[in-house]
């Protein structure tokens, strides 16, 4: 792992490979190793970066007023440090939400947008009560046990017909969860409507989500899919919400097909 230091935090990063730059945005129960098979896969042929964001991995914690604006905005500068020029931007749950953001806020960085179980923030794709209740339930969440959050959350993220050493793998990254930046990252997805910059995205963009999903459905990717013009869906069946690692090989043969049709 490498470190950089951006907007006063400290911001922990693994860089692989050399060519166009593949920027890997994480969700919020887990850090850059959940993207360990993209970055193993993809540095043959990709710059790939996976950044532990503020309050995750060996990041430090941002403050508690942190939210989806002060994330991108700390990613703009993040890519700019790294001199990571019109970056491809994959963000998986919680990382495509700050995607999401960062294009809103600095839509000349992303080159492109790879969506992956993502959500226009909860309160841009879940109805109310629901959103109201994820939040609930994860704040409740981090006042528990490494185990107590793992065994809680582990049903969510994956079927039941994921084989046993993926569950394990994940399971010892998410027992690493910062609580307090677990409970930032909660309060910025749950606060967040990202559906006014949906129809404004002229990029191309890729959205890859999984049938057995529970967390971010097939029917909010279908109303994202029919939001931002000209995007392309890809759905994998049997597939939960963490495709990067129950579906890795699979994703990155849909990673390497969009990026090698994207302009230069």
């Amino acid at each position: 792992m490498e470190g950089i230091e951006v907007r006063g935090l400290q911001i922990a990063y693994e860089r692989a490979g050399s060519g166009p730059p593949l920027l890997l945005l994480h969700g919020f129960v887990g850090d850059s190793r959940e993207w360990r098979r993209q970055i193993d896969g993809l540095s043959d042929e990709f710059t790939v970066v996976a950044w532990d964001a503020p309050g995750a991995g060996r990041s430090e914690d941002p403050p508690t007023s942190f939210r989806m604006p002060d994330y991108a905005d700390c990613l703009a500068e993040f890519i700019s440090a790294l001199d990571l020029e019109r970056p491809h931007i994959a963000g998986l749950s919680f990382g495509g939400a700050l995607a999401l953001e960062l294009y809103r806020r600095h839509p000349t960085v992303p080159l492109t947008l790879i969506l992956a179980g993502a959500y226009a923030g909860w309160t841009g794709s879940l109805p109310a009560e629901v959103a109201e209740e994820r939040l609930r339930k994860s704040l409740e969440l981090a006042d528990k046990s490494p185990a107590e959050f793992v065994k809680a959350m582990i049903p969510t993220l994956f079927p039941d017909t994921t084989p046993e050493a993926l569950i394990h793998g994940f399971s010892a990254i998410m027992g690493e969860f910062h609580p307090d930046g677990f409970r930032t990252m909660a309060r910025s997805l749950a606060e967040a409507d990202l559906r006014d910059v949906l129809p404004k995205i002229r990029i191309p963009t890729l959205l890859v989500y999984g049938d057995r999903d529970v967390r971010a459905s097939l029917d909010v990717a279908e109303d994202i899919r029919n939001a931002i013009p000209e995007s392309r869906l890809v759905v994998f069946p049997g597939v939960g919400h963490m495709s990067s690692v129950q579906a890795g090989d699979e994703l990155n043969r849909e990673f390497r097909r969009f990026l090698r049709a994207a302009p230069p």
